[in-house]
């Protein structure tokens, strides 16, 4: 698993990855026990939905026509692009060993802080929003006596399951992972361009994207590059 750290302003840094979520267990799969477990199975089973509509679209046959199914739709959009920006600690909870990729113009000492300093910025921050949602989860318990699917619950759900996702890729990344090394020259060119429009760096940001055979990454580079 290649992990980028990215300049995105003079003196910010953000990770980066690109690993393709592995399937989760079947619907047939026993939840296991203890709260936070079962919230991570049942969650796993809606991620897996909204990662194959993300990728492929819904089917033309499951066009939403009531209120709540339409309701339902936009917040699996919504579930689809958190699972984009939550993917390098989702991942990081599955894996023994990585290769963080870093600018060739900071030190390899320097990289290695920086990626702590980030992963322990990300164990703190989702440790406090999952505590805020499991809250939220219990709170919304009272609405199931309300006619329709619990919207809110299932809301307060994925925001739960995803935090505990979060906070155990981070905490594995810092304590458990393996980390080896790879200076970029390309991750370094980044660094002039943070300063110019989103337009007139398009071009050259594509192609470090190339260089770095990163499908995604100038679409992210361009929303999270600022000056």
């Amino acid at each position: 698993m290649d992990v980028f750290l990215v300049p995105v302003a003079p003196d910010r840094y953000e990770l980066y990855c690109e690993e393709h979520d592995e399937p989760t267990a079947g619907a047939d799969a026993a939840p296991p026990r203890g709260f936070f477990r079962r919230i991570a199975h049942r969650v796993s089973q809606q991620l897996d939905e909204a990662e194959r509509q993300r990728r492929h679209g819904p089917p033309a046959d499951e066009a939403p026509r009531s209120f709540f199914g339409r309701v339902q739709a936009r917040l699996m959009r919504w579930v689809a692009e958190w699972i984009a920006e939550q993917r390098l600690l989702w991942q990081l909870r599955k894996k023994v060993a990585a290769c963080l990729v870093y600018p060739d113009d900071v030190s390899e000492a320097h990289a290695r802080q920086l990626l702590r300093r980030s992963l322990q910025r990300d164990w703190e921050r989702h440790r406090f929003w999952m505590i805020v949602d499991s809250l939220g989860l219990i709170g919304s318990a009272l609405l199931i006596i309300l006619p329709g699917p619990n919207v809110i619950g299932y809301y307060f759900l994925v925001r739960t399951g995803g935090h505990y996702f979060s906070l155990r890729g981070a905490r594995r990344g810092l304590v458990t992972v393996d980390w080896s090394v790879q200076a970029s020259p390309a991750l370094a060119t980044l660094r002039s361009l943070v300063n110019d429009p989103p337009d007139a760096r398009e071009e050259r940001v594509r192609a470090v994207a190339d260089t770095l055979r990163l499908e995604h990454f100038a679409s992210f580079f361009q929303r999270s590059a600022t000056p």
